[in-house]
């Protein structure tokens, strides 16, 4: 849930005028007190005061609509009052009297915001039309403060659905993500479950080499499982904004171990060559362990389903000892980079590369091909959504994506990563 403002602080919405407008007089002398008191009761509901102190007082627990102030009064002078009425209520049109007109005192009230400066003594046409033009300005501010709290209102209101959107839509995107990432490590428990059956169907009694085999499948079969539970809780860490939760490193050459080993029996590995190179000197990447293998499950799988046709995919590590130059990458038909806003281009870094020597990348999803929902597998085979999923985890990590696509030569998937330090 969502817990937003009503309204913004800077357009509070103006409380609905109810009876007579108020009216604040300040002055140290009783008698222009009592004499407006007179010339406005039957118009507005008065409020004397004989310190700017206690007009001030007054005025916190009411909402003031006009406010006569004489400039020079023991305490705190008009002009202070000024200021503080209008700090507190900016809406608020206040008149100046004084005796003693000066320049300066003109200014200073118009600087601070008054609406209108009178000399005493006044006449009473002179007060009650200064009077009435400041009502008119107070009562076209209150209507411009209501059309601003109701745009603000509404503001919020939309800000509100679509914030309340966005979070549908990102939990939907996430879930379909654990969908698509947990299947893959099913895929291959599927396999090795299939195996194990089988085995047990045609065999009496297992013993020997069959059952060391079977040993180690139920241990990758294990293995399996962890890896789904792992994937769950990067995700749930992610829903709670948990970083401390996900780790920053991992050993490549680990990671290029596992990757072959849960490839061993996937269906897509079947009929094809899969070479994968590890780095000559073990070395660490700058991102999350799990975050790597599913980039590199993802790619390697997609490169292995490019075409059914017998291909060779090969899967190589090294180090960069110069960073790339993004500027000589020209994002076409044939060449991309993926993620090059937020790009750590620094070494030492790390080059994992997906490479096929199927049949490329056609033109016409070329530019789309990170896009959610763009597959170019069949209904049953691809969701669209392997590799919206690769992209914001390299993203995430600073790392970028070099993509190159040649037609009837195949394509390779040159990952770009900051070496751990």
């Amino acid at each position: 849930m969502f817990s937003l403002p009503l309204y913004s602080s800077d357009s509070v919405a103006p409380p609905a005028a109810a009876g007579k407008p108020v009216m604040l007089v300040v002055d140290d002398e009783d008698g222009p007190r009592q004499s407006l008191k007179i010339v406005f009761k039957k118009d507005f509901e008065m409020i004397l005061a004989k310190s700017g102190e206690e007009g001030l007082e007054l005025a916190e627990d009411r909402h003031i609509d006009i406010a006569i102030l004489d400039i020079m009064m023991t305490g705190i002078s008009g002009i202070e009052t000024l200021g503080k009425l209008k700090e507190r209520n900016p809406g608020i049109e206040v008149l100046m009297l004084t005796a003693y007109e000066t320049l300066d005192t003109a200014r200073a009230a118009l600087r601070f915001g008054a609406c209108d400066y009178l000399n005493k003594p006044f006449d009473i046409s002179t007060i009650r039309e200064a009077v009435s033009k400041a009502l008119e300005r107070r009562r076209l501010t209150r209507a411009s403060q209501s059309v601003n709290y109701e745009i603000d209102r509404l503001k919020v209101e939309i800000e509100d659905r679509r914030l309340r959107e966005e979070l549908i839509r990102t939990k939907g995107d996430i879930y379909a993500s654990v969908l698509h990432d947990i299947n893959s490590p099913l895929t291959v428990i599927s396999g090795f479950a299939e195996v194990l059956n089988s085995s047990l169907q045609d065999s009496a009694s297992i013993e020997g080499e069959q059952l060391a085999s079977m040993r180690a499948d139920i241990a990758h079969l294990s293995a399996q499982v962890t890896r789904c539970f792992e994937i769950s809780k990067r995700y749930l860490s992610f829903l709670r904004h948990d970083a401390a939760e996900i780790g920053s490193e991992v050993a490549v050459n680990q990671i290029l171990t596992d990757l072959d080993e849960l490839l061993s029996r996937h269906p897509a590995r079947e009929n094809q060559t899969l070479i994968v190179e590890r780095l000559e000197d073990e070395a660490a990447a700058a991102i999350n362990g799990t975050d790597l293998l599913q980039i590199l499950l993802n790619l390697t799988v997609n490169a292995l389903q490019c075409t059914e046709a017998p291909h060779t995919v090969r899967v190589q590590a090294q180090l960069l000892a110069q960073p790339i130059e993004p500027k000589s990458i020209v994002d076409s038909s044939r060449e991309r980079l993926i993620g090059r806003p937020g790009f750590v281009n620094r070494t030492p870094m790390i080059a994992i590369s997906i490479a096929d020597d199927g049949p490329g990348i056609p033109a016409s999803i070329f530019g789309r091909l990170f896009d959610e929902q763009i597959t170019t597998k069949p209904a049953d085979r691809g969701t669209g959504l392997g590799l919206s999923i690769v992209k914001r985890l390299i993203v995430s990590a600073g790392g970028a994506i070099h993509l190159t696509t040649q037609h009837g030569a195949g394509s390779t998937f040159r990952i770009l990563l900051q070496m751990a330090t």
